[in-house]
């Protein structure tokens, strides 16, 4: 937690990805720490060995970047942050009322490419009925927890909620869609957050669900790996789809990938 004139928690990140583009190629990455009230950049550095074009990503949080280049792309990224959030107790945070919703906040109660709510409306009236709110939300992250497996290549870009559902397993994206899916099913505003945090196993971009709640956004980790007042915002979307790291416009051929995350609280 961040007291007035704190700094709250220091994050350093290093991001290095390597590519290759067998012809002339568009690339969209979103791979920059957004700057915002309760995350602030202290330093930040972008080394792609081109030209590039920022343009301002979804809801205004973070931008995405143009580039194009073929042959070895090399990327270079490397931030120092201070996360100025509290970790707040789900379970005491009321819904908000649906009228008084934001725009931004009303479109993440609609269904999505990889979050199919509309199909979860009984399961979430029967197994959770009794709830409201952030309580609901804590329920759901437990019942994530509870019953499903953290399994690396269990999922790929065309699962869903639904199929995740099924299986009982993925990585953080298919944890986040369930979340996700299931508060929207129960008529409480949730988008897909892709973040930065310390402690993710194994190390790479992480996946969060963000939940509107009390008038305000609010991060959940399903998997459990990251806490919400050490987690640095990168972009967020209604799905995965929305926030891919890079996108190529053309064939791209993956070389090497590294993302390292340290607290750095205390330090100088």
């Amino acid at each position: 937690m961040a007291d007035d004139g704190d700094e709250g928690v220091r994050l350093r990140i290093k991001v290095d990805l390597e590519y290759r583009l067998a012809r002339a190629t568009d690339v969209l990455l979103q791979i920059e720490a957004a700057d915002m009230e309760d995350q602030r950049v202290l330093e930040a550095g972008l080394d792609v060995g081109v030209p590039v074009d920022r343009v301002e990503a979804e809801d205004g949080i973070g931008a995405r970047i143009w580039l194009r280049t073929e042959g070895n792309l090399q990327c270079s990224y490397r931030a120092e942050m201070a996360v100025e959030r509290d970790a707040e107790a789900l379970e005491t945070l009321p819904a908000s009322v649906m009228r008084d919703l934001p725009g931004e906040a009303v479109r993440y109660l609609l269904p999505s490419r990889y979050c199919p709510s509309d199909e979860f409306q009984s399961f979430v009236a029967a197994e959770f009925g009794g709830l409201e709110g952030g309580a609901q939300i804590a329920a759901f992250r437990d019942w994530i927890a509870a019953h499903f497996a953290y399994v690396p290549g269990a999922s790929n870009a065309q699962t869903t909620a639904l199929d995740t559902f099924v299986q009982r397993q993925g990585i953080c994206r298919d944890f986040a869609h369930v979340l996700i899916t299931l508060a929207r099913a129960a008529a409480i505003p949730a988008r897909f957050a892709s973040v930065y945090a310390p402690e993710v196993s194994p190390p790479d971009f992480h996946a969060v669900a963000e939940v509107y709640l009390d008038g305000g956004w609010h991060l959940v980790d399903p998997t459990g790996m990251a806490e919400a007042d050490e987690m640095v915002r990168i972009g967020v979307g209604a799905d995965a789809a929305g926030v891919a790291f890079m996108t190529t416009f053309g064939p791209a051929e993956f070389v090497a990938q590294r993302v390292w995350v340290e607290c750095i609280e205390g330090q100088d």
